[in-house]
């Protein structure tokens, strides 16, 4: 380990580290994957996927790829914890719910209690497009139950960060990031920047990628991105593509000068970053840029007052396609050619689990931070032997086969780089250092007991189909018990109406005051205006903020309905169909 204290007024501590992967609900099976070189990317049956509604004419095409990195039991949500009611957390999408209970444990891990977080804490994260949100914004029945506004900020990605800010009481900025596959790295480097700049002084920064939460394959297509047989094999002589995948990843970060002088358990630290783009300097959009991926590497060590050649690992983007892997190998090359011949250890954790979109960068920053923290390299599952036309026997990288001791010459620190590239062009790059020496007289923060979320299985929203996959009904969220009906066909109907927006179990819950049962100003706004459109009653939305039960406010808007005579009139019509 390094005890070096020149850099620690620019350099930013890694002290909590949380995160799920295909195959790896935590960071220790996370880590047995890792050391063992095994792929967890998962292999569906046609069964499994037929009862997951994948349509059948597609599942029976020869060119469907029946693997994913699967994220198991990610319809799970511990809604009550987080302070939703049932009917908000049926609506919320999946990843906002992953990343509230992955910020919880990342803060864990970081030895703080997340009901009394560190002041000025940051949020900077961003995600990926669901098949969940799609199927909310188009889903009129849960518009009329919520209003339009609440399914849009219970599902749209924009509000990953606030989320988190709100529901966690934590009051530094809360920013959205969207760099497609280099989402969350991208994250990473703005909050590093956000912590020098004074901005906050604890951030979590991440992303998280769940376009389904039910079994999924994907159609190969010669010419695209993914891989025909549901391998990938970064820079490998067999590499054909890459697989798509699900997962979430959170770190906890501080200034490091910070983060020793607390006593906080430094996992790694980061000594700089950079963040650049392709512009016009390549073949097409989606096409990497060997000159952008260069200047971010090289940005990057600048900003950490080291020389690239100082590496002795670096985590690649690595895609495993022929072009991405030729230009980002081409990158590294040129910015790490001082290294010498065979000298750097070469990984791209996309072999183990596939890619993870959006979460992609930080499950490479957190494979890379286990690393150190182990000393051990480890290998690319199924990668042994470079592609011949990579020409990598002449760059300074060379490929480890196996676990090996992550040995240091002349002594010195452990030193990687993590990479990620989106489409679009936005290259990240990262240098990370071993952790310090915890200074002599400073008392040790140690991880909080992962709280284990599992919760009730909420599912996510979807159409259903027929044998063939046609579309053959509505938009449906999850089942939720019917209300017994209370006495009076308008009180049945008001009662109805709140069990339903707030997700009660039932009219035994209506002793509970609206705040107590998860109401909120703007679930409140959607009541007054369902009750106007459906019952002719213009209900004071004071009514909805005051201290008494939701019987009560029942009584209270039924008396409103007996001074208004054409409340009177529609509710005697009703009465008698």
């Amino acid at each position: 380990m390094t005890d070096d204290p020149t850099h620690g007024a620019d350099a930013v501590a890694i002290t909590g580290v949380s995160g799920r992967f295909p195959g790896a609900p935590d960071l220790d099976r996370y880590w047995g994957a890792l050391r063992d070189g095994r792929r967890t990317l998962t292999d569906f049956d046609k069964d499994e996927l037929l009862a997951a509604e994948v349509p059948g004419d597609e599942l029976r095409r020869p060119e469907y790829v029946r693997t994913k990195g699967w994220l198991a039991d990610a319809d799970r949500f511990d809604f009550r914890h987080f302070g939703f009611n049932r009917s908000e957390a049926a609506a919320l999408d999946p990843q906002h719910r992953l990343l509230l209970q992955t910020a919880w444990s990342a803060l864990q891990d970081a030895g703080h209690d997340p009901r009394t977080p560190p002041a000025r804490t940051g949020v900077y994260a961003g995600g990926g497009l669901t098949e969940h949100m799609l199927a909310a914004h188009d889903d009129e029945r849960l518009a009329a139950t919520l209003g339009e506004l609440q399914v849009r900020i219970l599902t749209d990605r924009e509000f990953l960060a606030p989320w988190i800010s709100y529901r966690l009481g934590l009051d530094g900025p809360s920013v959205g990031v969207q760099t497609a596959c280099s989402t969350s790295l991208t994250a990473v480097h703005l909050a590093v920047q956000a912590l020098l700049l004074g901005e906050c002084d604890t951030a979590l920064a991440g992303g998280v990628a769940l376009d389904a939460v039910r079994p999924r394959g994907y159609l190969y297509r010669k010419g695209g991105i993914f891989s025909p047989d549901g391998r990938c094999l970064p820079f490998a002589s067999e590499a054909a593509g890459t697989v798509p995948g699900n997962g979430v990843g959170l770190v906890v970060l501080r200034r490091l000068e910070d983060a020793l002088a607390d006593g906080d358990p430094v996992r790694a630290v980061i000594r700089g970053s950079a963040v650049t783009n392709d512009g016009a300097g390549k073949v097409g959009f989606t096409a990497p840029g060997v000159a952008g991926q260069t200047a971010a590497i090289t940005e990057a060590w600048a900003a950490a007052g080291l020389e690239p050649a100082r590496a002795q690992y670096l985590e690649a983007h690595g895609t495993g396609t022929k072009l991405g892997d030729r230009v980002e190998l081409a990158a590294a090359a040129a910015a790490f050619a001082a290294a010498g011949t065979g000298r750097i250890a070469l990984g791209s954790v996309k072999a183990n689990i596939g890619h993870l979109d959006a979460a992609a960068g930080v499950a490479a920053l957190a494979k890379t931070v286990l690393m150190l923290q182990r000393r051990t390299l480890v290998p690319s599952a199924g990668v042994t032997r470079p592609h011949p036309e990579l020409g990598m026997a002449d760059t300074p990288f060379r490929l480890p086969a196996a676990a090996e001791p992550w040995t240091v010459q002349e002594g010195g620190p452990r030193l990687a780089g993590v990479s990620s590239v989106g489409i679009g062009g936005t290259n990240v790059h990262v240098v990370l250092e071993e952790a310090p020496q915890p200074r002599p007289g400073v008392g040790r923060r140690t991880a909080r007991p992962a709280r284990v979320f599992s919760g009730e299985a909420l599912g996510a929203l979807h159409r259903t189909t027929g044998a063939d996959g046609d579309a053959s009904g509505p938009l449906r969220p999850e089942p939720d018990a019917s209300p017994k009906r209370p006495a009076g066909a308008l009180e049945a109907a008001l009662a109805r109406m709140l069990v339903e927006t707030l997700g009660l179990d039932g009219p035994q819950d209506l002793g509970r005051t609206y705040f107590e049962a998860g109401g909120d100003s703007l679930a409140a706004v959607t009541l007054v205006g369902r009750i106007r459109d459906e019952h002719g009653i213009e209900a004071p939305i004071t009514v909805f903020l005051e201290d008494f039960p939701l019987h009560g406010l029942v009584d209270r808007i039924v008396a409103q309905a007996a001074k208004d005579p054409l409340a009177g009139l529609l509710e005697e019509f009703e009465a008698g169909q």
